[in-house]
């Protein structure tokens, strides 16, 4: 393994190192070992889903996901995995781009509110493009949110079919909802929302089973509001579970359930082999719906701390990547480049990626190059970079505390903290005073950043 330090050498700027990271020279692509054949590609996302969720890291749950607990058995299972985000939209644009979210213009939650902040620039170039220029077919099932209007919508940005919903606004509940069929609105009153964009799914891919395609299948579980047929509530409120932690588990089974069949599906149509297949979240548990137990970690959505960005992440493609569990740090942006490298796909576009391609890593190969810092940074609104930020490099992690998910209307005067994961992953013991070279070196790192963010920011 190799890593790229952003702050020394010449000065190339992020986008051109983050470019070679993703093996555009000299690097012999990790599809081209399927004999000519593309893999497909299923990327699935959950919404406020933690680790702690997963009942292979709960044993409490037992058995609330065990075609989840099955899944992270036959894959590469990674233990420090990061959204790029902790709160959704700005989450999805980076997974979408390879970029961090100020780079994308989609920076906060609440599109109605907020559209400019809320949707990515019409002149990126998407995950769902590059596929479809390789001659995918391409689909997105579920949740958009990162952009609302015609020339924001996913048709526009890659995607040749979509069935889902572009805001909030879309899904009052689980049983009463829109959803966005080819750009035309239907209504649903009685078909529980996770069952029916399961369905869809499946028969994406029965549609598309003799061609290559790429499908995001992004579910709304187990996001607000909090519903579930009763018969799935039940057996949590036995176990002497609130009736909130209840619904959000019984909203997870459902979802479990679906990822089973569509599983299933692939098995029966024989082309589990030669498809990738990706599980995550977009970031942390919601403390809206009341605190649970999520492995520990300090912390929700809403936060820079690990409990807000730390998020499960497995990817599975059969006798191809060895199933493992790792902890090698990968983040959102290492998404694209991976993808790119393990199907082997052209960009008509050069692609300024600010992570790095893993595909070596999930072939067993000392030879993939990731960077060596990672960043975060959100607040509601236009971004205060002096709240609730904060950059990994190594073990260390230095935060700009959270204060509030309301809109901050000056920059805070908290002082930074630094934290030592490797000894202190519950981020509970500041060690500022102790490693002050490492401390000043990563505040100067963490404002740089910070600075490059904004400025691109404000050129869209």
């Amino acid at each position: 393994m190799t890593t790229i330090n952003y702050f020394t050498g010449p000065s190339l700027g992020l986008g051109v190192l983050a470019i070679a990271s993703a093996g555009w020279f000299g690097c012999e692509p990790i599809g081209k070992q399927s004999k000519g054949e593309k893999p497909n590609v299923i990327l699935i996302l959950a919404d406020d889903m933690g680790i702690g969720d997963l009942s292979y890291f709960n044993p409490d749950l037992r058995r609330t996901t065990p075609n989840l607990d099955k899944l992270i058995s036959e894959s590469v299972s990674f233990n420090q995995a990061y959204s790029a985000s902790p709160v959704c939209a700005p989450a999805r644009a980076s997974l979408l781009t390879g970029l961090y979210p100020h780079e994308t213009g989609c920076v906060t939650l609440n599109a109605r509110r907020y559209p400019e902040l809320t949707r990515m620039d019409r002149e990126l170039y998407t995950l769902a493009d590059a596929f479809h220029d390789n001659g995918y077919a391409t689909g997105l099932i579920g949740k958009w949110h990162t952009g609302i209007g015609e020339d924001y919508h996913p048709l526009k940005r890659g995607f040749q079919e979509f069935e889902g919903f572009t805001s909030a606004e879309m899904i009052p509940g689980y049983m009463d909802y829109v959803l966005d069929i080819q750009g035309e609105l239907v209504g649903f009153e009685d078909r529980y929302l996770t069952h029916e964009l399961s369905d869809r799914a499946i028969d994406f891919v029965r549609r598309h089973q003799n061609r290559p395609f790429f499908l995001h299948l992004a579910h709304y579980a187990p996001h607000r509001p909090l519903n579930a047929p009763e018969e799935y509530i039940k057996p949590y409120l036995d176990k002497g579970y609130d009736l909130n932690t209840s619904a959000v588990y019984a909203m997870i089974e459902i979802m479990d359930q679906g990822i089973g069949e569509l599983l299933y599906e692939l098995d029966k149509l024989g082309i589990r082999d030669n498809t990738i297949i990706i599980f995550t979240s977009d970031n942390g548990p919601d403390p809206l719906a009341g605190e649970r137990f999520n492995t520990g970690l300090r912390g929700a959505k809403y936060e820079v701390y690990e409990g807000g960005v730390r998020v499960p992440f497995i990817l599975t493609w059969p006798n191809k990547v060895k199933p493992m569990q790792t902890d090698v740090v990968i983040h959102f942006t290492d998404v694209f480049p991976t993808l790119v490298e393990l199907c082997d796909l052209q960009l008509k576009r050069m692609v300024p990626f600010e992570g790095g391609s893993m595909a070596g890593l999930l072939v067993g190969s000392d030879d993939y190059t990731l960077p060596e810092a990672r960043f975060w940074q959100w607040n509601r609104g236009v971004p205060y970079y002096s709240h609730n930020a904060a950059m990994r490099k190594g073990k260390w992690k230095l935060v700009r505390p959270y204060i509030t998910r309301d809109i901050p209307f000056q920059e805070s005067q908290l002082r930074p903290l630094l934290y030592d994961l490797e000894n202190d992953p519950f981020e509970e013991h500041d060690v500022s005073h102790e490693h002050v070279s490492i401390y000043q070196e990563m505040r100067v790192y963490l404002e740089k950043w910070s600075r490059k963010m904004e400025f691109r920011r404000l050129q869209i």
